[in-house]
């Protein structure tokens, strides 16, 4: 192989899925000061990911990243208020 060769990286679907909600989880903890692995706990027990990153993913990951940020946050909030008062 010489130095002209490019590997093209083509991700598949899931991937792609993969990485979004890796970067929800880094920039919504990035955004409230705390920890990727606090974070993703976070999101998990509220059932954020699998209830509402996935299947939203078309339109979320059409939006900026700032856009995308500020909305789980508040969804977080409303979802963990909702969960309290379940309790």
């Amino acid at each position: 192989m010489d130095a002209t060769t490019h590997y093209k990286y083509n991700p598949t679907e899931e991937e792609r899925l993969s990485i979004f909600i890796a970067s929800c989880i880094e920039s919504a903890a990035e955004a409230t000061g705390t920890s990727s692995e606090a974070m993703y706990q976070r999101m998990q027990r509220i059932g954020l990911i699998k209830d509402y990153i996935v299947p939203c993913y078309n339109v979320l990951h059409a939006e900026s990243r700032q856009n995308v940020t500020e909305d789980i946050l508040k969804t977080i909030a409303i979802w963990e208020k909702k969960e309290m008062k379940n309790d």
